[in-house]
């Protein structure tokens, strides 16, 4: 199972923040909200509301859901070791005698919680160094771009295969591998938003509204994150969806071979792991298949919504 984090080149990061900068002149030249009209477009949008549905009941079952189960993710039924779908376990049970259902529900929460923290992460970091390398230039500029292009260039899967083999090595409690995969992940996925805010920063500054901030003698702290970083919103919350799938399928790609979050806590990566085995893979279905669809679902849904997000910031539809 192979997993590529996306690159993103200078002409995308370009052309993508051009994008995102002239549907807010375009939308303020005729008076217009660049937040309304983006919510409407993405409201009118049908695939968009399908995905976001999809995404909220994902969601909801994964948080909601093991509360109303009558099994624990850790509860043995040993009379009924790897047993099919029935009444009393809708999605079969594993090869402990544990509810698959009850377990897929569980490791929901958990890689959908790798996901947004691993995002939440990368997003604050990126941001602010994009911001203060975009604004302040010279050396700052240099020694933060040098920096992400050098993590930019290290191979990131194979990068978070080492790590996490030496956790491993090093047997690392499972409780705790969670948070390194977060780190990890957080580590590798930075980069790519900073050069985009610096991108979009370097047009920012060179704006009326700055100057003017200038001349009122505002400090850097307040033009910076008042002034300047709310511009970037749009990008942000584009790229923020596109992490959060990217951090779900790498988590479970590193689950899958064992590197990532370890049994007995469940994610969706460590149970699709049952079709590394022959017999599993071809007589129980039900133990990889559930998680298989469930990862399959969020991280097209969430992709779907960046998509459309990104369509509905779009300045051609403003023109």
């Amino acid at each position: 199972m192979s997993i590529r984090l996306p690159f993103t080149t200078r002409k995308q990061s370009t052309e993508r923040t051009e994008s995102l900068v002239g549907a807010a002149e375009a939308a303020r030249s005729r008076g217009g909200s660049l937040w309304r009209d983006a919510i409407h477009s993405f409201l009118r949008n049908r695939t968009a509301v399908i995905a976001l549905i999809v995404l909220a009941t994902i969601v909801f079952i994964s948080y909601v859901g093991p509360f109303l189960s009558p099994w624990g993710i850790n509860s043995y039924d040993v009379m009924n070791i790897k047993q099919g779908p029935s009444a009393e376990h809708w999605l079969g049970t594993d090869n402990y005698g544990r509810d698959v259902f009850t377990r897929v529900m569980y490791a929901g929460r958990i890689s959908i919680a790798i996901g947004l923290i691993s995002m939440i992460v990368s997003i604050l970091f990126g941001a602010v160094l994009g911001v203060v390398s975009g604004y302040f230039g010279g050396w700052v500029d240099g020694v933060t771009m040098r920096i992400a292009d050098i993590v930019l260039s290290i191979p990131s899967m194979p990068l978070m295969f080492i790590i996490a083999a030496l956790l491993s090595a090093f047997k690392v409690p499972s409780e705790l591998k969670v948070y390194f995969v977060i780190i990890m992940l957080s580590f590798v996925g930075w980069p790519s938003i900073a050069r985009m805010i610096r991108g979009q920063v370097l047009s920012i500054r060179e704006r009326m509204y700055v100057r003017a901030a200038d001349v009122l003698g505002l400090g850097t702290g307040s033009k910076l994150f008042r002034h300047i970083l709310p511009n970037t919103y749009p990008i942000l919350i584009v790229e923020a969806t596109l992490a959060t799938a990217n951090g779900i399928m790498n988590e479970s790609a590193l689950s899958f071979l064992g590197l990532g979050v370890s049994q007995p806590i469940p994610s969706w990566g460590n149970m699709i792991s049952a079709a590394n085995n022959l017999i599993d893979f071809q007589m129980h279905w039900w133990l990889w298949v559930t998680p298989g669809l469930a990862v399959f679902a969020t991280v097209i849904s969430i992709n779907t919504i960046g998509d459309r997000l990104r369509d509905a910031f779009d300045p051609k539809q403003y023109a």
